[in-house]
């Protein structure tokens, strides 16, 4: 039996191959409380656990919809300009390597953009990286070895940066995997909104509502985060569920088509810049109101502190919030996380000064 197998979830395989492992023997009896509990107690890390993920409401879907149709054209136009930064920098062929599984939507658009509106030779991979454990270098090697990518096309994706985390983690797993291999691989970070001015190239800096970052599987092709425990072997990629029963409310393609039908070849692309004196005024500004937060509500730990709305959704959708801070109480962007902040009962503040649309915080457990 091979070990090593690419799974497309919903996708069509032409838009995305997953390199993760399918654990079909999985224990899902963590409640997000209880995930949580564990996480802060230090018992198990993060990428050990995962709970069960529940359809989206009908209203939440409505609303996650009426963001598509707003944004399509721009994320379209987001997408593009990407290509375009990717195809004059990177030679062909090209492999996109999403980091799952924020980055796999995106991933799955570039893909599209590249190959059927900019024709050129491209394969779009997703993979995980998890904070404190490195990216999955099993994925890496299949791709570059046995499906002989060459090194020097290959471009990493991310939907968004939240505090930089995943951007540095990237950066570190592959100096690491650089200095142990013969296939040499540039660390670059595309990204389409970079709110925490750690991308290498990003297509805007705003921090709007990217609509994929409204749901989970149910837009990430019917596959969960990744997973890294006991079930995962020695030689096989890091693990996912297929959630097959989110199938009736799976909208990964419907989110391509509609975010495709928009794209324009016909459009001067402004170019990226690599780098910009914005990142570091962003960086700073940010960091300002990191250190303000921490000493004003009491925070233990930096990484309860999550900015941006993509950040403040996944927050209000898989772990236990504590409070959500809104720039603009009246904005449409938001509509979703006030109505997911009212059904939580979580305490909602306006800070009409931040430098981000939204952030939400981790409740510390046990704090009184």
């Amino acid at each position: 039996m091979r070990l090593l197998c690419p799974i497309t979830g919903s996708y069509h395989q032409d838009d995305c191959q997953f390199l993760l492992t399918p654990l079909w023997r999985h224990s899902q009896n963590f409640s997000i409380y209880e995930k949580e509990c564990l996480v802060q107690s230090g018992a198990k890390h993060y990428s050990e656990m995962i709970s069960a993920e529940l359809p989206p409401s009908v209203p939440y879907i409505a609303l996650f919809r009426k963001l598509t149709q707003k944004y399509k054209s721009r994320m379209a136009a987001q997408v593009m300009r990407l290509a375009y930064s990717i195809i004059n920098t990177r030679p062909d062929p090209i492999t996109l390597v999403s980091l799952a599984r924020a980055g796999t939507p995106i991933g799955a658009l570039l893909q599209r953009a590249l190959s059927r509106h900019l024709h050129v030779e491209s394969r779009h991979y997703s993979i995980s990286i998890i904070r404190d454990r490195g990216i999955d270098e099993q994925a890496l090697a299949f791709l570059l070895r046995e499906h002989q990518r060459s090194a020097s096309g290959v471009v990493f994706i991310d939907a968004w940066t939240g505090k930089g985390v995943i951007a540095k983690e990237l950066k570190r797993a592959i100096a690491y995997w650089n200095s142990r291999h013969s296939e040499q691989l540039q660390d670059s970070l595309y990204v389409i909104s970079d709110v925490a001015g750690v991308a290498d190239v990003a297509a805007t800096y705003e921090d709007y509502a990217i609509p994929s970052g409204m749901l989970n599987a149910t837009v990430s092709g019917l596959v969960s985060r990744s997973i890294l425990n006991s079930q995962i072997h020695p030689g096989q990629f890091h693990g996912c569920i297929v959630y097959d029963y989110l199938q009736p409310y799976d909208l990964s393609n419907w989110f391509l088509d509609e975010v495709e039908s928009q794209m324009d070849t016909t459009k001067d692309a402004a170019p990226l810049s690599l780098r910009s004196r914005k990142q570091h005024h962003i960086q700073a500004q940010a960091n300002v109101y990191f250190d303000r937060w921490i000493k004003q509500y009491g925070i233990r730990s930096i990484h309860h502190i999550k900015p941006g709305i993509a950040e403040a959704t996944r927050v209000m959708l898989r772990r236990v919030p504590e409070r959500l801070l809104l720039r603009d109480l009246e904005s449409d962007d938001l509509a979703h996380l006030l109505m997911l902040a009212k059904e939580k009962e979580i305490a909602i503040e306006h800070q009409p000064n931040m430098p981000f649309s939204a952030v939400a915080f981790i409740k510390t457990i046990g704090k009184n």
